[in-house]
């Protein structure tokens, strides 16, 4: 029974003059280790690969938190982790469907981890909010960046709490490195290198063949394709492997965006801005069809203080200070905990009680379940991932185009440059809006 469930039985118990027990056992009350059927938390997955292997079961393994419903578009998927659910205590009676609308409309969830391709994040964050849902969204916060900002809209206007699936923000390492770095431990801030890995690759390592045919029975190829412009059929662009078609996702660019260079935006301060040019350096696009996505690219963002972020397709991220200082983190790294920095000593600094502490998070999925109880706002909510995938999409428009393009960032508007503006909205098939 799910918070709001219980809540609305007992109101109507009450008013309709039915007693309750004198006596109410612990576990109802949320004594003896036992969480209170009014504090438990319903929740639900959309997106049986990521989200199932991320935000949901992570989440369930949170204190208080029941499984009750899951929604895949391919049917034997859906089965498959049903059977795995109902062998966790706090995951019998859970309910699939392939429809997520169908989901929200007949399951009785209090949250919702979204982790279906990037094309559905919009359409699919705005109606979570709507339905008055919490929700754990994956990175990038959606496929376009007029859609990120629907969602940011929508979070705040229905008064939802909203976590990205960028949980490096929870690890020591780079909380370590953000209190360095805020606190002019390698001096003033003037560049940052942000490295999001490039390429495109699949499920195996290998690029699969190219096999055609009509989708399985089992999976519902029009629901998946949804508001993206129509795809044939091709396995090779099916779960996994989405994300190298610009149609489904943007590649490793779009991919590591809401890890490395939101790390980058929360040790600058910029989780509430974007840069103001971005030019672009070079681009190699894949012709090895169905991949289109960028394979390795290079461009440079400036910002109104006069930062500039470059991204490359390397990997991680390396803060430099004006005096050539500098820390580099990732999730990895020669000293074995994914920091170094051009002086050792750096790493040791002890950051006083007057100084700036970041948001402390040890737990990404605690964070989201405890917010979710306190309404507090989590360490990743939505216009942060909405700003930190801004340098993705402008990234992309600018090497698309192969033009600078010039942004402001308080107007979320291009300057001068109306077929690049475009790009910046998504196309929907019909039927499907925003």
């Amino acid at each position: 029974m799910s918070r709001r469930r219980f809540l609305q039985n007992a109101g109507m118990a009450l008013a309709a003059g039915i007693a309750f027990p004198a006596v109410i056992p612990a576990r109802a009350l949320g004594r003896d280790g036992e969480v209170a059927p009014s504090n438990r938390i319903a929740l639900g997955v959309i997106g049986l690969q990521q989200g199932w292997n991320d935000g949901f079961v992570g989440s369930l393994n949170q204190r208080g938190v029941q499984g009750v419903a899951i929604c895949d578009v391919d049917g034997e998927r859906v089965q498959n982790k049903l059977r795995e659910l109902q062998k966790r205590d706090n995951g019998k009676g859970a309910v699939g469907y392939k429809d997520f609308r169908e989901m929200f409309a007949k399951a009785n969830l209090d949250a919702v981890v979204i982790g279906a391709p990037d094309h559905w994040h919009g359409i699919m964050g705005v109606t979570a909010a709507r339905a008055g849902l919490d929700i754990y969204g994956e990175k990038p916060l959606a496929h376009t960046l007029a859609e990120g900002r629907a969602i940011v809209s929508a979070v705040k206007q229905h008064g939802r709490v909203w976590q990205t699936g960028s949980w490096q923000r929870s690890r020591g390492n780079f909380y370590r490195a953000i209190e360095l770095v805020r606190n002019g431990r390698i001096g003033k801030l003037a560049r940052i290198e942000v490295g999001t890995h490039g390429g495109w690759g699949n499920k195996g390592g290998k690029p699969l063949p190219a096999t055609y045919g009509k989708p399985p029975a089992h999976l519902d190829y029009d629901l998946y394709v949804g508001p993206a412009q129509w795809h044939e059929y091709d396995p090779r662009v099916v779960h996994y492997n989405w994300r190298w078609t610009l149609h489904f996702g943007g590649g490793n660019l779009m991919d590591w965006v809401g890890h490395h260079v939101d790390i980058a935006h929360w040790g600058a301060g910029k989780d509430d801005t974007g840069p103001v040019k971005i030019e672009p350096i070079e681009a190699d696009f894949s012709t090895d069809a169905p991949f289109d996505a960028e394979r390795t690219y290079h461009y440079k963002c400036t910002y109104a203080d006069g930062l500039v972020i470059e991204v490359n397709s390397a990997s991680g991220t390396k803060f430099i200070g004006e005096d050539g200082r500098w820390l580099y983190v990732n999730r990895s790294g020669r000293r074995g905990n994914g920091l170094d920095a051009s002086d050792p000593a750096i790493l040791k600094e002890v950051i006083g009680p007057e100084e700036y502490h970041p948001y402390k998070s040890d737990s990404h999925h605690a964070n989201f379940i405890d917010c979710i109880r306190t309404r507090r706002t989590t360490i990743t909510p939505a216009e942060t991932a909405h700003r930190s995938a801004s340098v993705g999409h402008l990234g992309h428009i600018s090497l698309i185009t192969g033009r600078t393009i010039h942004w402001d960032p308080v107007t979320e508007t291009i300057k001068d440059d109306p077929a690049a503006s475009k790009l910046l909205a998504p196309s929907y098939r019909s039927p499907w809006v925003l």
